[in-house]
């Protein structure tokens, strides 16, 4: 499993958003784990993967600072999308906040071993910033 690809998605009606089909069939099942990313995003994992990555994270002791900071905010803003049968969700507040994706259009990005979703314009900000 592999998820690639750029795609620019645009919020319907009630804030839900199409997540792309070739994202889609990279996935088993009709939900997946969306939480904060690392810069100014969200991170999807298909469900089965965050059960495993997750696993490893809780083995980290408390007294590893860095590694600590990084499971609080992966595991306090996770949640359990569900999809709908025409591939919709809605990305909870609380995360739109943090991402600024509350915006009309929306960058859902393959990253490999999971997507991203970004605010269409701090992608084009980031995308400068790598030289890209």
């Amino acid at each position: 499993m592999a998820f690639f690809g750029e795609y620019e998605v645009s919020l319907t009606q009630g804030g839900r958003i199409v997540l792309p089909k070739k994202i889609r069939e990279n996935m088993k099942g009709e939900t997946f784990i969306l939480t904060k990313g690392f810069g100014i995003c969200l991170a999807g994992y298909e469900k089965s993967d965050w059960d495993s990555r997750s696993a490893e994270l809780t083995q980290v002791s408390l007294i590893d600072t860095e590694n600590i900071d990084k499971r609080r905010s992966l595991f306090s803003g996770a949640a359990e999308i569900a999809i709908d049968e025409q591939g919709r969700f809605v990305i909870p507040h609380s995360l739109s906040e943090f991402a600024g994706t509350s915006e009309k259009s929306i960058i859902i990005a393959g990253i490999g071993d999971h997507f991203e979703i970004w605010n269409k314009n701090k992608w084009k900000e980031y995308l400068k910033k790598i030289n890209l």
